[in-house]
C-alpha cells in the first residue's frame, strides 16, 4: 500500500518541476543598439558593404561592427570596427560575380559587458 502511495507522490512532484522549469524560461531583453549593413555595391577600390551603427537606446552603446563580402574568389573576407566606427570591406570587383554581405552588430549594456547577443546582419545578395 506505501508503494503507490510513493509512487503516486514522485509521479506528482515530478509532474510539478517540469511546470516550475517551463515557467523560468524567457526572453532577455532587447539589445541596446541596432545596426544596419549596406548591400554589396561597386565602388572606385573595388565591391564594398559597411555594417554600421543606427542608433542606441539611453542604457547603450556600440561595441563592435563586423562586415563580410563573399566574392569571386569564393572566400569570405572581413573587417571590423570598434565604437561607433563602421566596419567596411571591399573585395576586388569582377564582372557577372554574385557578392554576398553579412555582418553582425555587438552592442554593450552601459557599464557593463558586452550584450551577449550580437545582431546579425544580411545576408544581402547583388549580382554585379
Amino acid at each position: 500500500m506505501i508503494r503507490p502511495i510513493r509512487a503516486v507522490s514522485m509521479a506528482f512532484l515530478l509532474a510539478l518541476s517540469g511546470v516550475a522549469a517551463s515557467a523560468v524560461a524567457h526572453a532577455g531583453p532587447l539589445p541596446p543598439c541596432t545596426y544596419t549593413l549596406s548591400p554589396p555595391a561597386v565602388g572606385p577600390g573595388g565591391v564594398t558593404a559597411t555594417a554600421e551603427l543606427a542608433g542606441c537606446g539611453p542604457a547603450g552603446g556600440p561595441y563592435l561592427a563586423v562586415a563580410c563580402l563573399l566574392g569571386a574568389d569564393g572566400v569570405t573576407h572581413c573587417a571590423q570596427a570598434h565604437g561607433s566606427d563602421p566596419a567596411v570591406i571591399s573585395v576586388p570587383f569582377r564582372p557577372g560575380t554574385t557578392y554576398i554581405a553579412t555582418g553582425r552588430g555587438c552592442p554593450v549594456w552601459l557599464g557593463q559587458n558586452v550584450a551577449p547577443d550580437c545582431q546579425i546582419l544580411g545576408p544581402l545578395t547583388a549580382a554585379l
